[in-house]
């Protein structure tokens, strides 16, 4: 008989893959293990008892799965979220809920047209504020450039370029400004943002051509974008220094999500040196005396644009 202090010890249990959702669709999610397989997931059922808060799991998410013998896989745990974008939607019964894009971003890359469509600023300011709310560096892409020539677009978003935001001045079909965008993209965790139609989906083609996303012309009745991107996708970057990059679908809206009155001025950075000064430490920002926000405003210090977009978004105005 074997003495127990001699007994071989018991072989150590395989670890549970790690890796990072890819695709999301109808209860079924890819993830891409760490040494490099695709395996199709379902979460399992304890997973979504206990993130009932939330999106249960989205891309970007970091996971652990269980694999079975056919070779798909059961989510086990989604590991906790450094960061997110995500936007408002309606609930049922007049209620609101988080509709979560992107977890676990680095970036996130906010593109409009220079023309075809003409970009509508008030809607880029709340990319930003999302942005800034959920603590994600952001970037403006200003494309199309080649309709409207450098000085046009610079016009359009420089206001941008003022307040600290980088601005990639970019044309997807004629070449401009895609080595510089692939740089940005480079070792990071991305989302590519913006309405339809403004060319994300080309961009990203241009950046990385082994891509071959779907994209699409805009409509010439209404000038607005077309759908071309269904739902959020993770793309890795084959290039050295690797990351990865979404492509999300086109937003013609953009919900602001539980961010508090108080706090939404801190969302605009170019407010921040004046939150200080105003009179009262309540202060709206919008009708009290000595606002030192407003007086900035007045003194050329603050764009009236952005101020007018935080007026609109503080009182729930289009």
């Amino acid at each position: 008989m074997t003495s127990p202090s001699l007994a071989a010890p018991c072989a150590a249990a395989p670890a549970e893959p790690a890796g990072i959702i890819l695709r999301a669709r109808s209860g079924f999610y890819t993830v891409r293990t760490d040494d490099g397989r695709d395996v199709e997931c379902r979460l399992r059922g304890r997973v979504k008892k206990e993130r009932q808060a939330t999106d249960l799991a989205v891309i970007g998410d970091r996971v652990r799965i269980g694999l079975l013998p056919d070779g798909t896989g059961m989510i086990e745990e989604v590991e906790e979220r450094h960061s997110r974008f995500s936007r408002r939607q309606p609930g049922p019964r007049g209620t609101w809920k988080e509709d979560m894009l992107v977890a676990n971003v680095d970036q996130v890359l906010v593109v409009f047209a220079c023309a075809d469509p003409m970009p509508h600023l008030r809607m880029l300011d709340r990319f930003l504020v999302v942005a800034e709310h959920n603590e994600v560096a952001a970037t403006v892409v200003a494309n199309k450039v080649d309709l409207v020539g450098l000085a046009r677009a610079r016009e359009l978003f420089g206001t941008y370029e003022r307040i600290g935001y980088p601005v990639h001045y970019a044309s997807a079909r004629e070449g401009i400004g895609v080595e510089e965008l692939a740089d940005r993209l480079c070792g990071r965790t991305s989302v590519v943002t913006g309405p339809s139609g403004v060319g994300k989906s080309t961009l990203l083609n241009a950046v990385q051509p082994g891509l071959r996303l779907a994209t699409g012309d805009v409509s010439e009745a209404l000038h607005k974008g077309r759908h071309t991107t269904t739902s959020a996708e993770l793309h890795p970057i084959t290039a050295p220094g690797g990351g990865y990059v979404a492509d999300t679908p086109g937003l013609r809206e953009l919900g602001l999500w539980q961010i508090p009155a108080d706090e939404l001025a801190w969302c605009f950075p170019e407010f921040v040196p004046h939150l200080g000064g105003c009179a009262f430490n309540d202060c709206s920002h919008l009708h009290e005396p000595r606002c030192a926000v407003r007086a900035a405003v007045d003194g050329g210090e603050v764009p009236a644009q952005r101020y007018d977009s935080y007026r609109r978004l503080r009182l729930n105005e289009e």
